[in-house]
């Protein structure tokens, strides 16, 4: 029986392999088949997760491969793979259906479970190509697109004065952004998470931020908002930031009133408890006096002036970071001016 699933081993592994270059360009599904936990902490994005082992599963085999060699571990793999091989065939007929192009196929190291897949999958008359490397070379790709030149230009500015809603409305008027803000799901303050989902990992926030650079390429400049190394838990690769630490930067000057109005705005509607909590979260550095005014003022639903309080700590952080900076700074008056306004008179101001 071992000799039988070498074999097949063997089989599977002559499926269509692809480089990372060439699988990324190639039309079909994306397939990871690792365990729930590894798809749950970082994937290719746009992956169907179809695990060829459970997390237990997984475990199992790879003991027994390191303890006992590899033939029993094929085995023990059959054994419960076995009973669940016309499900996943259905399965992974029922996503080929789904567009044109081959099955992209990938486990932790393009071994014995993206192998297997591409066995049953061609079994099946399914056209599969498995990822060379697997996870891990997609792993490499990743990181080394942050070691790249990219023309970086920061889009800065004090809490509250509109950055995000600016590069979106950039991007509309055919601007080169990537909001990392929205990647990250994180609004980069102590409040940022309020009234987000839940934050990827870090891992899964470098996946995203490649893509999304890559998909933009050729294009200058890119516009990326001034952000510190961390966003939330999310935190930004070391060859982008330093990047991001030579560019040049437009900030965007907005009176507090504006700022205050749109911040109470866009946390108005969320609940007291979240907003006493990460008030409390900058009692360190707003100290006691401060701490207090802000959370009594949330306590009595006056969030103007709350605001006002947080944002005399922030603003006085934003300027002693910006008066460190060595690279050009270029500020735009923006009072009363929409979002679309002033995506306009950025790219006017860079195409001039």
């Amino acid at each position: 029986m071992a000799d039988g699933a070498s074999r097949q081993y063997r089989s599977a592994a002559m499926t269509n392999r692809l480089a990372i270059d060439s699988l990324m360009h190639s039309p079909g599904a994306l397939v990871d088949v690792r365990s729930p936990s590894e798809f749950a902490k970082a994937h290719w994005p746009g992956a169907v997760n179809l695990p060829l082992f459970d997390d237990e599963g997984r475990a199992e085999v790879g003991t027994l491969y390191k303890q006992k060699g590899r033939q029993q571990a094929i085995q023990r793999g059959l054994e419960l793979v076995g009973p669940q091989l016309a499900a996943m065939g259905h399965k992974l007929q029922q996503i080929a259906q789904q567009g044109p192009g081959s099955l992209r196929i990938y486990c932790w190291r393009g071994g014995m479970r993206s192998a297997s897949v591409a066995w049953l999958a061609s079994t099946l008359d399914i056209d599969v190509v498995v990822l060379e490397g697997g996870y891990k070379s997609f792993r490499r790709w990743v990181l080394g697109q942050f070691e790249r030149p990219w023309p970086v230009q920061l889009l800065g500015g004090g809490t509250g004065s509109g950055k995000t809603d600016v590069l979106l409305a950039l991007a509309q008027q055919g601007g080169a952004m990537v909001d990392l803000e929205g990647l990250a799901h994180h609004r980069g303050s102590s409040f940022g998470g309020l009234g987000q989902p839940e934050q990827p990992s870090t891992e899964m926030f470098e996946n995203e931020l490649a893509l999304a650079l890559v998909a933009l390429e050729g294009q200058a400049p890119l516009w990326l908002e001034a952000e510190s190394v961390q966003i939330g838990r999310c935190r930004l690769p070391n060859g982008l930031w330093q990047q991001m630490q030579q560019a040049p930067v437009v900030v965007l000057e907005r009176p507090q009133k504006e700022r205050i109005d749109a911040l109470v705005a866009l946390y108005g509607a969320e609940a007291h408890g979240g907003l006493l909590e990460a008030t409390q979260r900058l009692q360190r550095r707003l100290g006691p006096q401060r701490t207090k005014d802000a959370t009594d003022s949330i306590r009595s639903g006056d969030l103007s002036s709350a605001c006002a309080v947080i944002l005399d700590y922030y603003d006085r952080c934003y300027s002693y970071e910006l008066n460190r900076r060595s690279t050009p700074i270029t500020r735009l008056a923006v009072e009363g001016l929409s979002a679309s306004a002033v995506a306009h008179q950025l790219l006017q101001l860079k195409s001039a």
